[in-house]
């Protein structure tokens, strides 16, 4: 990928620039947590998005994105904004980055990544770490690594419509090989955990479903979240999101909030005990508790929080069947992939199977992804 991006710089623009990188990202549990003031458990991955990038002494950014076979030039006023979402996306952090008193003057460069899209890794946070680490860097803005990351949630929420939270920008920002990150979404204090799952392989199986109705679905979980949280609240001032709230809580508010906001409740509850569970497994190395962790989260998003579909509920009873230690839908759900740790010595017969039934039964194989956890946003 390095080569062919010097390629084509050298063939746009001339000469040679610095090359940067950054990853996307799983998540190992912790789903639906994060806009409920809890933990998440993610990690940076070996698929990057990476770019060639040199300063060109104007006030004009000359970009070509190679996967997109596409050329853009823009200001970096607000009135500058360009038309192609992936320009947007370089374009929002060097806004951000100006409005945090950073130096941002124009650049050529070239990118591409092979993070897949639509597969729930983040390629977009991927993308927007690579260009907020490279502009701190050449342009010696010593701006925090906290900050590149909220440089890059802001890009999202200000000049792509996407109202996400923080956690995949953080992963790809601060992603640290061999460890997975715990992530408090309410404090931002995180802490690193060695994931080294010798024996294990963490595998990644992409259903390539997108159901139409994954937004309003969400804004709706969410609107229920905060219903049950504010009930709890009556009672226990305290409580700010359902993180800070018990289980014991949650069942004083059970004839007040309707039936459906009671399971959403009753998950995310579940779902920020079963993180610090697969904390304290890792840090013993028991992998098997980990995976059980896992399965009981796939649970949960299929039956309290209603998030899973029959594709994936499909894959992870098959992993279930071959023995597969702990799988469950990533992401947020009414599509995309599940997350598999496999002994290495089934990884084969279970992936073979997988292909083979999914085809059968749904007209298509789904795509298999290999994760290794790496390093985070950085200088080639």
């Amino acid at each position: 990928m390095k080569t062919r991006i010097a390629e084509v710089f050298q063939k746009q623009f001339g000469g040679e620039g610095a090359f940067f990188a950054s990853s996307g990202r799983i998540n190992l549990i912790g789903e639906h947590t994060d806009y409920n003031g809890g933990y998440v458990f993610p990690g940076a991955i070996d698929k990057c998005l990476m770019a060639e990038i040199r300063l060109n002494g104007t006030d004009k950014v000359r970009a070509f994105s190679i996967d997109c076979d596409d050329y853009c030039e823009f200001g970096l006023e607000e009135a500058d904004k360009p038309a192609a979402l992936w320009a947007r996306y370089i374009f929002g952090v060097c806004r951000e980055t100006r409005k945090r008193g950073g130096k941002v003057e124009g650049f050529d460069t070239v990118l591409a990544g092979d993070v897949p899209l639509g597969a729930g890794l983040s390629s977009s946070a991927a993308l927007e770490s690579t260009y907020a680490f490279a502009i701190n860097e050449l342009f010696g803005n010593k701006i925090g690594s906290f900050e590149l990351a909220r440089i890059g949630q802001s890009t999202e929420h200000n000049y792509c419509g996407v109202n996400c939270g923080i956690m995949d920008q953080f992963a790809s920002v601060h992603g640290k090989k061999d460890n997975l990150m715990l992530l408090n979404c309410k404090t931002l204090e995180y802490k690193y955990y060695p994931f080294n799952p010798v024996g294990y392989k963490l595998v990644l199986l992409d259903s390539c479903v997108k159901h139409e109705l994954a937004s309003s679905a969400y804004n709706k979980r969410r609107a229920s979240c905060e219903n049950a949280a504010a009930a709890i609240r009556r009672r226990h001032p305290e409580v700010e999101f359902l993180s800070d709230a018990h289980r014991l809580w949650l069942e004083e508010v059970k004839g007040e909030i309707p039936a459906e906001d009671f399971l959403r409740a009753e998950y995310v509850i579940g779902e920020l005990q079963r993180v610090l569970d697969v904390c304290d497994a890792l840090e013993r190395g028991d992998y098997e508790t980990v995976g059980e962790m896992m399965y009981q989260t796939h649970f949960g998003m299929s039956k309290l929080y209603e998030v899973s579909c029959e594709e994936l509920d499909f894959l992870n009873r098959l992993a279930r069947l071959h023995g597969v230690t702990g799988s469950r839908v990533m992401g947020g759900g009414f599509g995309g992939c599940t997350i598999n740790l496999v002994k290495e010595e089934l990884y084969d017969a279970f992936i073979a199977d997988a292909k083979k039934q999914f085809a059968a039964k749904f007209g298509h194989e789904p795509k298999v992804y290999d994760v290794v956890i790496s390093d985070g946003a950085r200088r080639l």
